[in-house]
């Protein structure tokens, strides 16, 4: 039996980042999952508090997960807030906190799980964008550029690292079945699916199998890219 291969996965114990962790178990990966609070209990899947705003506690978590899996062959980027709000009345909070979870964690972890797999000379890094990266949406100025900044920065993470064997990618979904679009009323999810080309909102299950993917063999041959799971809202 071949050995077991790692993940990590950043705000793994809820909505999109829950599914990930589900769907790579089921592909045989041991996970560590960094986030506030846990999620389910599952074989060869490991919780380690952490706060993606708070430097350090990221830096302590990543060492936490370097000392216990040893290696580390895929990282999926997936902690994300939103602070909505109109620019003019945005409060610099709500901008710092933003950048902080969804951009500046990126960075952190990137930095520290690239030298790991730049020395084994193998690896897959996903990190997790939106549609709102892409188009752009009133109101979230401050999710849009964290966003567009994970594309940016996965591109060129990608050009440094393509040298060593370690393929960066980039999923953007688009809205997506979680908690926060069960306390919407039917009639508004309806008119959502309107302004969807495939006329639906997606599942979870779906962005989590297009992260299976980019981590498999079977993307071996593609980096750089952006991948908008969205049914057609960014086309």
């Amino acid at each position: 039996m071949s050995e077991r291969k790692h993940a990590l996965v950043t705000g793994g114990s809820r909505g999109i980042g829950s599914e990930i962790v589900k769907v790579l178990l089921s592909e045989g990966y041991e996970v560590w999952s960094l986030s506030r609070t846990t999620g389910e209990d599952a074989e060869n899947l490991h919780y380690i508090s952490c706060d993606m705003a708070d430097r350090s506690s990221v830096e302590a978590a990543l060492e936490a997960v370097v000392k216990q899996a040893g290696t580390v062959d895929v990282l999926v980027n997936n902690a994300g807030i939103t602070r909505d709000g109109l620019i003019m009345r945005m409060k610099d909070e709500a901008w710092d906190e933003v950048l902080s979870v969804n951009l500046t964690s990126v960075f952190l972890t990137c930095r520290r799980i690239s030298r790991l797999m730049a020395t084994q000379r193998r690896g897959a890094i996903i990190n997790i964008s939106s549609v709102v990266g892409i188009m752009g949406n009133g109101g979230q100025t401050n999710y849009a550029a964290s966003k567009a900044g994970i594309i940016g920065f996965s591109k060129s993470l990608a050009r440094e690292l393509s040298g060593r064997n370690v393929r960066v990618n980039v999923v953007a979904p688009g809205f997506i079945e979680t908690a926060m679009t069960d306390a919407l009323s039917q009639t508004l999810k309806e008119q959502i699916a309107t302004q969807i080309p495939l006329g639906r909102i997606g599942k979870a299950e779906e962005v989590a199998q297009t992260v299976a993917f980019l981590a498999s063999e079977k993307a071996s041959y593609i980096t750089g890219q952006v991948l908008a799971v969205d049914g057609g809202m960014a086309m």
